[in-house]
């Protein structure tokens, strides 16, 4: 299976499990009286339409280079992210500002059996988390790890929303909008959460330096290339889930121009066949100064 095959089918799954949870949560807290469900309810609906976003983001992101992209298509991807944020932070004004009114307003206490409700939601959305999170870092996809916050920040507001019924119902009388500040604390850190997944976006659009790891990976396989004695500049760019790299590599200067024409090939081969995540190599010859 391609990595976009995963990554679409993590989406799938993301965007089944977010409808049937909208559905299962709005009527929960109607019925069970609970805002704070009926507010977990409003984000898991706006995971569905950020989960399809996800989706168009990772098929248009792995469209082939043409005239006009000629590194391909992959800054769809976090300019989706962007978007996706833009729904994570929707939701959380809109869970924050009827919190505050229903703190303001009084009303009954919450049905007990929404814990039951609240516990299986909690369960299934941190399977969620983990199941999306870990194709999201099989496919280097910065979409597909936003789509899997969105699980782990309806699991928060679903731990906080146990937590405020919990306190209501066991404290009772006086203590109803327990489940509201639970609500609020809920918009609060999907706020945060939405900064966490906006920042590393951001650091791909402005080509941020952030791959170590990585360049020191492309070192030691060109230090195997034989005829290549050292690499220096390495510069590293992420575009959807391919890193385009420009890298300057020592060699004899006593060889030819074609001799160095043809290393610069090899060592562009070698470095795409031992790191498959690669995109578009360049590589820049460097005579070496001894």
């Amino acid at each position: 299976m391609s990595k976009e095959q995963k990554a679409v089918e993590a989406t799938y799954f993301s965007i089944i499990g977010n409808t049937c949870l909208a559905i299962i949560k709005g009527l929960a807290g109607f019925f069970g009286n609970s805002y704070a469900l009926i507010a977990d309810g409003i984000e898991s609906t706006t995971d569905i339409f950020a989960s399809f976003l996800v989706l168009f983001g990772i098929k248009y992101s792995n469209r082939p280079a043409d005239d006009n992209h000629p590194y391909g298509h992959g800054r769809a991807e976090p300019l989706i992210t962007f978007l996706v944020v833009g729904f994570l932070i929707t939701s959380a004004t809109v869970i924050a500002y009827e919190s505050i009114a229903n703190i303001q307003a009084p009303h009954d206490l919450p049905k007990s059996w929404t814990l039951f409700v609240l516990g299986a939601i909690i369960i299934w959305k941190e399977y969620s988390f983990q199941t999306v999170m870990k194709r999201s870092i099989e496919t280097n996809s910065s979409s597909l790890k936003a789509d899997a916050w969105h699980h782990r920040s309806d699991a928060i507001t679903s731990v906080a929303a146990f937590i405020g019924i919990s306190i209501a119902l066991i404290l009772g009388k006086g203590y109803e909008s327990a489940d509201d500040w639970a609500a609020l604390f809920a918009s609060c850190f999907i706020f945060y959460n939405s900064y966490l997944i906006f920042r590393p976006a951001l650091g791909e659009i402005m080509d941020e330096h952030l791959y170590d790891d990585l360049i020191e990976h492309i070192r030691i396989v060109a230090a195997t290339v034989e005829g290549i004695i050292d690499t220096e500049k390495c510069f590293i760019r992420k575009s959807g889930m391919k890193y385009h790299v420009d890298l300057h590599a020592i060699v004899s200067a006593e060889i030819s121009v074609k001799e160095g024409h043809q290393l610069a090939h090899i060592l562009k081969d070698t470095l795409r066949k031992e790191i498959p995540e690669l995109g578009h190599v360049l590589i820049h010859i460097e005579p070496d100064d001894e």
